[in-house]
């Protein structure tokens, strides 16, 4: 199992930041919690089934059979992107 550093930074607002130090995938939320499971689906989404960034999303939407300029809204992609 690998380690994963996360940073969470507490805004002049009073959000909360989430920052994966990996793979700089950030995400926000009102708690704590909320921006730590908004950073996990953000992740998911940002990596490959085995756990790596994808380097070229447009080349993995295209390997997936996705058009890339058809994706208006992330939470419209398939489960293959989830």
């Amino acid at each position: 199992m690998s380690s994963r550093e996360i940073r969470l930074i507490e805004e002049d607002d009073g959000q909360w930041s989430a920052v994966d130090v990996e793979t700089s995938v950030v995400s926000q939320g009102e708690t704590r919690q909320q921006a730590l499971e908004v950073l996990d689906e953000a992740v998911a989404l940002y990596t490959d089934d085995d756990g790596t960034a994808i380097g070229d999303e447009v080349a993995y939407l295209e390997d997936h059979g996705i058009d890339p300029a058809e994706v208006t809204d992330p939470r419209d992609l398939p489960d293959v992107m989830q």
